[in-house]
C-alpha cells in the first residue's frame, strides 16, 4: 500500500467518521434532553431496556455512547446494573441500523445532502432546522468519506497478498474476529468497522464469508469504550461494562462456534438472506447482506438471552464481588402518599431537609479534602453528591406546593413556608462545596502549592465551618432558636476571618512567600467558606422568625 493510498483511506476514515458524529449531534439537539430522561425512566424491565437502548442508539448513531452513557447512570445510581444489560442489549440493535444505512448505494447522493445540509445548517433562522441541517450534512459528509475509502481501496483488489490475507479471514474465521476488533478499537466505532468493510467488499477485495468474521469482531471492540468509561467509577458501573463485554463475546463466541462445527453454516447463511431479500424486493448485493447478517445476529443474540439476564447479573457480581453503597436518589422520607396526611407530611419534610443538610455537610468535608490534599476522588463525590442536592431540592419544593395548607394550623402553615427558604439555603451550601471541588481540580491541573500558613488558615477557617453546620442542623431538627444567636455569631467571625487572612495574604504576596495564581485560588477558598457562614446565619435567622411569628 502506497503512502498516497494510505493518506486516502485514512482521510475517507476520518470524514466518515466526522460525518457520523454530526449526524449523531444533529439528532440529539433535535431530541434535546428528552434522551437522557427516557433512557433514565424508562428502563423498568428487559423489554423495555431493549426497546429505550435500540432507539437512543438508532438516534444517536453509536453504541459506544449508549453505552458511556448507560455507565454514566449506573455510577450515578440513576439505573441498576439489571436495567443497565437491557440497554446495553438494544444498543447491540440500534448501531446495526447505522449499518443498513451504509449498505445501501447512496455515495452518489453526497454532494446534494451536503449541499442541502450545509445551506440549512449555515443560513436557517431556527434551531431547529440548522439541527435537521446538521444532519443532513453530516449524511452527505458520511458517504462522502465512503465513496473516497471505496476509490482509494480500489487497487488493492490487483494485489495478491492483500486478496489472500482476506481469503484468511474466511478460511480462518477467528483471524477475522481479532482483525474487526482490533480496527474497532482504534477508530472507536463498529460503525466505521462497517464502513470499511463495505468499502472492501464494493471493489471486491472481500466476499461476505470473509466479511461475516470481521463484523463479529466489531461487535467486541465496540465494548472497549464501555470499559474505559468505567475506569474510576463505582464498582456497579464496572460491572455494567463487564456485562456489555460478556454479553457481545457470548454472543460472538456461540457464532463463531458453528461457523466452524456446522458445515457450510455461512453458505447457508448468505442464501437465507439472499431469498429474504428477493422475496422483499431488496438487493442481494453483498454489502446488503452483510447488513443484514448484523442486525439478524445482533437481534438474535439479544433474543437468545433476554430470559437470561437475571443469571448475567450474577455471573457479573461473582466475577466483580462486592457491593458498594451508593446514595439515595430523590426523596427518601416522603412519598404522595402522606399529602392525605399534611400534619406527619411535616414532620416528614424536616427529617428529609435533615438528610440534604447532612450531604452538605459530607461535601463540605469532602472539599476540604480535595483542596488541602489534593483528592481527585473527593471532587468526584462531590460534583455527584451536587447532582442529588439539585435533585432533593427541586422534589422537596415540588412536594412542599402540593401540601393541602387548608388542613394545617396558621403556626405549620408558617412552618411550611421557612421549609422554602432553608431548603434554598442548604443547596447554596451544597453549591458553594461545588465551587471548592472546581477550585481544587484547579489547583491540582496547575500543581499549586500554598504555603504553611495559608494551608493553616484555610484549616481553621473548616473547623469554624464544619462546628457551625453542625449547630445549623440541630437548630433545623430541633427548632433551638437559642442557638441560632451562635450562627450569627459565627457569621461575623468568619467575616472578621476572611478580613484578616486576606490582609496577611497581601504581606506575604508582597514578600514574595506566596505564588499569585495560588493565591487567587487561596481567596477563593476562603470566599467560598465565609458565603457558607452567610447560609448557615440565614437558616437561624428563618428558624427565628418562624418562632417570633408564632407569638405574635
Amino acid at each position: 500500500m502506497s503512502f498516497e493510498m494510505l493518506i486516502g483511506l485514512t482521510g475517507g476514515l476520518g470524514l466518515f467518521i466526522y460525518g457520523m458524529k454530526q449526524m449523531g449531534e444533529g439528532l440529539q439537539k433535535t431530541a434535546g434532553k428528552r434522551l437522557r430522561h427516557i433512557l433514565a425512566f424508562l428502563t423498568n424491565n428487559t423489554f423495555s431496556g431493549v426497546l429505550v437502548g435500540t432507539g437512543i442508539t438508532s438516534i444517536i448513531q453509536s453504541s459506544s455512547a449508549t453505552t458511556v452513557m448507560v455507565v454514566g447512570f449506573v455510577n450515578a445510581g440513576l439505573m441498576t446494573l439489571y436495567q443497565s444489560i437491557g440497554v446495553i442489549m438494544g444498543a447491540n440493535i440500534g448501531t446495526t441500523v447505522t449499518a443498513q444505512l451504509i449498505s445501501f448505494k447512496l455515495g452518489d447522493y453526497a454532494f446534494h445532502a451536503i449541499t442541502l445540509g450545509a445551506a440549512a445548517y449555515l443560513f436557517a433562522n431556527k434551531k431547529k432546522y440548522q439541527y435537521i441541517g446538521q444532519v443532513i450534512l453530516g449524511f452527505g459528509i458520511l458517504f462522502m468519506g465512503l465513496n473516497i475509502m471505496s476509490e482509494t481501496m480500489h487497487p488493492l483488489r490487483e494485489s495478491q497478498y492483500i486478496v489472500e490475507l482476506m481469503k484468511n479471514f474466511g478460511d480462518y474465521p477467528i483471524l477475522g474476529v481479532i482483525a474487526g476488533m482490533t480496527i474497532t478499537v482504534v477508530v472507536q466505532s463498529s460503525s466505521a468497522t462497517f464502513g470499511i468493510l463495505v468499502g472492501l467488499v464494493s471493489v471486491g477485495i472481500i466476499d461476505f464469508s470473509s466479511g461475516v468474521p470481521i463484523l463479529l469482531g466489531s461487535n467486541i471492540g465496540t465494548t472497549v469504550t464501555a470499559i474505559l468509561s468505567a475506569i474510576g467509577a463505582s464498582k456497579t458501573a464496572k460491572k455494567s461494562a463487564a456485562a456489555h463485554f460478556i454479553f457481545n463475546i457470548l454472543g460472538t463466541s456461540i457464532m463463531i462456534s458453528l461457523i466452524y462445527l456446522v458445515p457450510g453454516f455461512l453458505g447457508r447463511l448468505r442464501e437465507i438472506l439472499r431469498a429474504f431479500s428477493i422475496a422483499t424486493n431488496n438487493s442481494v448485493s453483498a454489502e446488503r447482506m452483510l447488513a443484514n447478517t448484523h442486525t439478524l445476529f445482533n437481534i438474535t443474540n439479544t433474543l437468545l438471552w433476554m430470559p437470561f439476564v437475571g443469571y448475567m447479573v450474577k455471573l457479573v457480581n461473582k466475577i466483580i464481588p462486592g457491593e458498594e453503597v451508593s446514595i439515595e436518589r430523590g426523596l427518601v422520607h416522603l412519598d404522595q402518599r402522606m399529602l392525605s396526611t399534611p400534619q406527619a407530611a411535616l414532620s416528614q419534610v424536616n427529617k428529609e431537609v435533615c438528610r440534604m443538610h447532612g450531604l452538605v455537610e459530607e461535601m463540605v468535608i469532602e472539599s476540604r479534602k480535595a483542596v488541602i490534599e489534593k483528592d481527585t476522588k473527593m471532587i468526584n463525590k462531590i460534583k455527584h453528591k451536587e447532582e442529588i442536592i439539585n435533585e432533593i431540592e427541586e422534589d422537596l419544593l415540588v412536594f412542599l406546593t402540593d401540601i393541602p395548607q387548608n388542613s394545617l394550623s396558621d403556626e405549620d402553615i408558617k412552618t411550611l413556608n421557612s421549609y422554602f427558604a432553608i431548603i434554598d439555603d442548604i443547596e447554596s451550601i451544597g453549591d458553594d462545596g461545588d465551587s471548592i471541588a472546581e477550585l481544587s481540580e484547579y489547583i491540582i491541573e496547575n500543581d499549586l502549592i500554598f504555603s504553611k500558613k495559608a494551608e493553616e488558615s484555610i484549616n481553621h477557617a473548616y473547623d469554624l465551618v464544619l462546628d457551625y453546620l453542625k449547630i445549623s442542623r440541630e437548630i433545623i431538627e430541633t427548632g433551638d432558636e437559642e442557638k441560632a444567636s451562635k450562627l450569627f455569631a459565627g457569621e461575623e467571625e468568619m467575616d472578621n476571618i476572611l478580613l484578616k487572612y486576606r490582609n496577611e495574604h497581601m504581606e506575604r504576596l508582597n514578600r514574595g512567600i506566596c505564588i499569585p495564581a495560588a493565591g487567587i485560588a487561596y481567596l477563593e477558598v476562603l470566599e467560598d467558606l465565609e458565603h457558607i457562614s452567610d447560609q448557615f446565619a440565614d437558616i437561624a435567622y428563618s428558624i427565628i422568625e418562624r418562632k417570633k411569628q408564632r407569638t405574635i
